[in-house]
């Protein structure tokens, strides 16, 4: 019973350490997705500073206007990849958490089970000690009943040992 007890125990302290490393793993997946959150804002931030720019360099010279448009296509880019890059997290986010969940769940009913089980083993336990308590008792009083039959015969003998023997004749 203890083998199982310390096994159960050791199994409970392995998924114990594993949801610390998923949760771990979660907690460095939602620092990086606020990091990449925060990066897109600021590039969408950017994005409407330079349309506003854009607004006042109507004015300015055709290869400016190309430079910048260049310039602007290659942040749309950057956003775009931003953007893909954060949905990738946020999905890893989700499984990870998913299977955080799993773990835990089968981590709760495998100890659910377990202590059921204990349970039973006590239970028989229990009944065996219960029974072995009742045959030692019955053992003793056959054991007392013997050896006061035993001194009964050896007083019986000796009294008959004392006693003169008469022969009939």
């Amino acid at each position: 019973m203890s083998c199982t007890i310390d096994k159960a125990l050791a199994d409970a302290k392995t998924l114990v350490e594993r949801l610390r490393d998923h949760n771990d793993a979660a907690e460095s997946l939602i620092e990086q997705t606020t990091a990449l959150n925060k990066r897109v804002e600021a590039m969408k931030q950017y994005q409407e500073e330079i349309q506003e720019l854009n607004e006042v360099t109507r004015h300015l010279p055709w290869s400016t206007l190309v430079m910048g448009i260049q310039h602007i296509r290659e942040l749309q880019q950057e956003t775009k990849e931003l953007r893909t890059s954060l949905e990738e997290h946020q999905a890893a986010l989700e499984l990870i958490m998913s299977k955080y969940r799993q773990q835990f769940f089968f981590f709760l009913r495998r100890s659910l089970q377990h202590s059921k089980e204990l349970q039973a083993h006590v239970d028989q336990i229990t009944e065996v000690a219960a029974v072995m308590k009742k045959a030692i008792e019955i053992d003793q009083q056959q054991g007392c009943k013997e050896q006061e039959l035993i001194f009964q015969l050896e007083q019986e003998n000796k009294a008959g040992i004392k006693a003169p023997v008469t022969m009939p004749s």
